[in-house]
């Protein structure tokens, strides 16, 4: 397992585990984030283990042209059921993401220093979110790094049916043209439902504006 030291580096692609760990250690600072997500690595770890950064042998991603609107979830845009912002609840967005139940998991993987480091990122206005609201109640929302015509997509709640599901998809039919593909990182059905698929780790990183 490759230990990180002080210096902003990865190891090579080759040093990734079966499970799709590349690295172990290092720090949340926004530097080390940003030159992780250009090279196609992302932080994913719980409250009681060292940072563990992952690089996926098969990426779960959306291409917007493929993303698939059901026929309930444009009844739930025709019926403006809800109202969406952008950047303006970050802090709101990842806390409640953080409190969201996840199947097969007892606690997040969110934690404070995580949600520190990523409102700094959103500062830099690196990180960005996308807020869902009803009767002015944010009932859903997501989070991720802009990372030029990829987005990042990192996590996302729901307090009510369909809250993540329409912001998302009101997200990607207004950026369609803005990136040319959403990183989703690991399966999820959720997604999946959207069109999202899973692609070999080496074509995804062709899509990233740099890489080292």
């Amino acid at each position: 397992m490759y230990w990180l030291s002080q210096d902003l580096s990865f190891p090579d692609y080759s040093e990734t585990s079966e499970e799709g760990i590349i690295a172990v250690g290092g720090d949340l600072s926004p530097e080390r984030i940003i030159l992780a997500y250009k090279k196609g690595i992302f932080p994913w770890f719980n409250e009681d283990e060292p940072i563990l950064w992952w690089f996926p042998h098969d990426r779960f991603v959306l291409f917007p042209e493929n993303l698939y609107v059901s026929k309930s979830m444009k009844k739930v845009f025709r019926d403006k059921i809800f109202t969406y912002t952008e950047n303006k609840a970050f802090r709101e967005v990842i806390t409640n993401c953080s409190q969201a139940p996840r199947k097969d998991q007892d606690g997040t993987w969110i934690t404070n220093e995580m949600i520190e480091a990523y409102c700094k990122l959103h500062e830099m206005g690196v990180a960005k979110s996308i807020e869902v609201w009803q009767n002015d109640e944010l009932v859903g929302g997501f989070y991720g790094l802009d990372m030029g015509n990829v987005f990042c997509g990192e996590s996302m709640f729901a307090k009510v049916s369909n809250a993540s599901k329409a912001g998302f998809i009101q997200f990607v039919a207004k950026y369609h043209k803005k990136y040319e593909v959403i990183d989703c990182q690991v399966y999820s059905e959720h997604l999946a439902s959207l069109g999202a698929i899973e692609i070999p780790s080496d074509i995804f990183l062709n899509y990233l504006d740099s890489q080292e």
